[in-house]
């Protein structure tokens, strides 16, 4: 990781603020982003002097915008972006209001779609880069029902994360798109979920912040294009839309 300069949104607590503190301890060097001002700046210290807290809402593209600006100006480049903004909501698909629909997609759509279109003149300026999109397991199976309209906007990031990749691809073949797909997380998603929500640390089969953060490191430096973090999540994939009766 060493001379290796990494975006985080979503930096100031579960995934995001996991993953910041071990890239620091692997030397890397660090734009680190979210809205929380007090929160972010405790991160970015924890960090050290090669991180840099950058206080500014994703979900803004001209403040994405400055994001780049401020880590270029610090850094000079960028090497990766890990788009990690999300939130939850809890409604079932039948109560979804205009306003559900909206806010989940501009938090969990947009902010990642900002990202990649506002680095990607850097990157292919660079020649190189990489972005990784942290997305659900409810973007493969959507199995939460009154998580419906989230559901529906991690299944929209991960067909953008794809096209993404193929169309840029085309042109510069040494820049990544990434998606990382975790399960249940034991942080406070649950309970910041809009509408409310059940403590996601209650749910069963969960992981770590730390552990969602490790297997996000290892594609830092392995650029595969498409990691769940938890074992046999890729078999529950197939399982499901086999019992569905659809080929996997």
């Amino acid at each position: 990781m060493n001379d290796r300069v990494i975006v985080i949104t979503g930096a100031s607590a579960g995934i995001g603020a996991a993953l910041a503190d071990l890239l620091a301890t692997r030397g890397a060097s660090l734009a680190l982003v979210a809205r929380r001002d007090a929160a972010l700046r405790a991160v970015a210290a924890r960090c050290g002097e090669r991180a840099i807290p950058i206080v500014a809402d994703a979900t803004r593209r001209n403040e994405v915008q400055r994001i780049v600006r401020d880590s270029l100006t610090r850094f000079g480049h960028v090497d990766v972006w890990i788009n990690n903004i999300g939130q939850g909501i809890n409604r079932q698909p039948s109560e979804l209001t205009d306003d559900d629909v909206d806010d989940i997609m501009r938090i969990n759509v947009k902010s990642a779609l900002y990202g990649m279109q506002e680095i990607l003149p850097h990157f292919k300026q660079r020649g190189g880069g990489h972005v990784i999109n942290v997305s659900s397991m409810l973007g493969r199976i959507p199995l939460a029902v009154y998580r419906s309209s989230y559901n529906g906007a991690k299944h929209f990031l991960g067909s953008l994360t794809a096209n993404f990749r193929a169309e840029v691809q085309q042109t510069h073949p040494d820049i990544q798109f990434s998606l990382v797909s975790p399960g249940v997380v034991r942080t406070d998603f649950g309970l910041s979920a809009l509408h409310g929500g059940p403590d996601s640390r209650e749910l069963p089969n969960s992981q770590s912040a730390e552990d969602v953060a490790a297997v996000i490191a290892g594609v830092v430096d392995s650029r595969r294009p498409d990691v769940y973090t938890q074992p046999g999540a890729r078999q529950r994939v197939i399982d499901y839309y086999t019992s569905l009766g659809a080929d996997p």
